[in-house]
């Protein structure tokens, strides 16, 4: 059936769903695991690790642009998985009466010390089967060299699976699983999911450390931002820009910190979650005598994420906090400018009256001087006339001139100043 031509990534997200799925394993198997912290940069490097390793061992060493394989060697399997903040590797080789870390034997000597990155996790899973090992208290506490172990039946009691979350003197944490029937892959689905469990479970926990940083610089802004409340109730005016410059170093040391922070918490969260999910999908039953993964999980775990939400959350609270006291203070700056405007505006108009009251009066007096000065100028003229013989009275002829020269002086500077007054309309 011919359809439309396909979406370009119609193929990779289709495939999405089928990425990294569990390896089946045989029982009795032995499992070793790591998780290294590493830079995205670093995943040239471990691919060059992953083609020497299987140049080593006569495989094709053509990866491409993977972020996960599986390699099969001589006589194990090594699968690699790049992640966003962390690289696993995991090795699987059957169980043979090796004793100690037999998968990670398996390996080139030197080989993973060599890998780009630091060590979060390094666990071993031991694959049995149930009849050889029954999960009981002295063969427990033999294999964990005590007693306080965690385990629980799985996948309906198709497995039995046993772990202290402790770093052995050899530097790996260890798991027990007793096959009692399960199938290949079910197998496999278990054991990814314990060590699914303790990868995310270290992930989430490095917020822990840095929320309790948090908390540490949070109680002294908070105890600064309340120094600052209290001294904004009784400030004067000219103390209130100092309060508003300590207010805006104390949102940007907060805005700093949520930033630095953020991703942390939030990955944090999301890891937790994982946690919580395959602890779930693993369907523990309880054994007698014994905390499930869930019950360790909800006790030891849970408190640290509550932790770290703690955390985020008071310092969403502080910075709406500083927030609203910022917004009040620059209100209260706001109205105090408000009002030095208003009182610059009335004597603005004030000055301006008085100006008005000068020009008039100034007007007025230029009035009197030019009628003055054209009187005279006329009174000049009819002294001149009379001498060349006109018949004037020069006295009656200046009086009358008076009224005249006033009015036309008066009506001349009006129309000069509306004129003027247009003008500075009109620009």
């Amino acid at each position: 059936m011919a359809l439309p031509p396909d979406f370009e990534l119609r193929q990779s997200l289709n495939d999405e769903v089928h990425a990294r799925p569990p390896a089946p394993l045989f029982t009795p198997e032995h499992i070793g695991f790591v998780a290294l912290l590493s830079e995205p940069q670093d995943v040239v490097r471990e691919r060059a690790a992953l083609a020497a390793l299987a140049t080593s061992q006569g495989r094709s060493a053509d990866f491409g642009e993977a972020s996960h394989l599986l390699l099969d060697g001589d006589g194990f399997r090594l699968r690699w998985e790049r992640h966003t903040e962390f690289s696993t590797y995991t090795v699987f080789r059957p169980d043979q009466g090796r004793p100690g870390h037999a998968a990670f034997a398996a390996l080139p000597e030197g080989w993973l010390a060599a890998l780009p990155g630091r060590t979060l996790v390094a666990a071993e899973v031991t694959l049995r089967l149930a009849h050889e090992h029954e999960p009981e208290r002295a063969p427990l506490a033999e294999f964990f060299g005590h007693e306080d172990v965690i385990g629980a039946t799985v996948v309906g009691a198709a497995a039995s699976v046993f772990t202290d979350f402790r770093i052995t003197q050899a530097g790996m944490s260890r798991f027990l699983v007793l096959d009692h029937h399960m199938s290949r892959k079910q197998a496999g689905r278990v054991v990814q999911r314990l060590l699914e469990i303790e990868t995310y479970r270290m992930m989430a926990l490095l917020a822990f450390p840095l929320a309790r940083a948090v908390h540490h610089a949070l109680t002294g802004a908070e105890a600064e931002l309340a120094r600052i409340t209290a001294t904004l109730a009784e400030a004067q005016p000219a103390e209130e820009p100092e309060l508003l410059e300590a207010l805006m170093h104390l949102a940007a040391a907060m805005e700093r910190s949520v930033a630095q922070s953020r991703f942390r918490f939030s990955a944090a969260q999301a890891y937790y979650e994982l946690v919580r999910r395959r602890i779930e999908e693993l369907r523990e039953a309880r054994l007698a005598g014994l905390q499930t993964l869930g019950e360790f999980m909800e006790r030891r775990l849970a408190p640290a994420m509550h932790t770290c939400a703690t955390a985020q959350r008071r310092q969403e609270d502080l910075s709406a906090h500083i927030a609203r006291a910022s917004q009040l203070l620059r209100t209260r700056v706001d109205i105090a400018n408000e009002q030095q405007n208003q009182r610059i505006l009335a004597s603005m108009d004030r000055r301006a009256r008085l100006q008005l009251r000068l020009q008039e009066t100034v007007e007025g007096l230029s009035v009197a001087a030019i009628t003055y000065y054209v009187v005279g100028l006329i009174g000049y003229l009819g002294k001149g006339l009379k001498a060349a013989g006109f018949d004037l009275d020069t006295e009656i002829l200046t009086g009358l001139a008076i009224p005249v020269v006033a009015l036309a002086v008066a009506l001349g500077v009006r129309r000069l100043r509306q004129a003027v007054a247009r003008q500075h309309l009109g620009k």
